[in-house]
């Protein structure tokens, strides 16, 4: 694996050389899957055209949550009343 990996990176690093940047990144991506347990037939079927990066700008806390929408016809339920919170009834 780690053979196939260095000749994968020099393979690479030519096409990066010749300014053939798509077959680089091909390139990249499969031996991103093999670093991450893919054998090397199936990183070599795998189509990772549809994987995209994390763009820089939206790696802030929270940004990759979507606004949470409540419920049609939801109310919120009424503020407890700090006065009587915690006593008990009198008898």
């Amino acid at each position: 694996m780690t053979e196939d990996i260095t000749a994968l990176h020099a393979r690479m690093e030519a096409a990066a050389a010749a300014l053939d940047f798509e077959e680089a990144r091909r390139l990249r991506d499969r031996i991103n899957l093999i670093r991450g347990g893919a054998s090397g037939s199936d990183a070599a079927a795998a189509d990772p055209s549809g994987l995209t990066r994390q763009q820089p700008g939206a790696m802030g806390l929270g940004t990759s949550r979507q606004r949470v929408e409540p419920p049609a016809g939801w109310t919120p339920p009424p503020r407890p009343d700090l006065m009587t919170k915690g006593r008990k009834k009198r008898r």
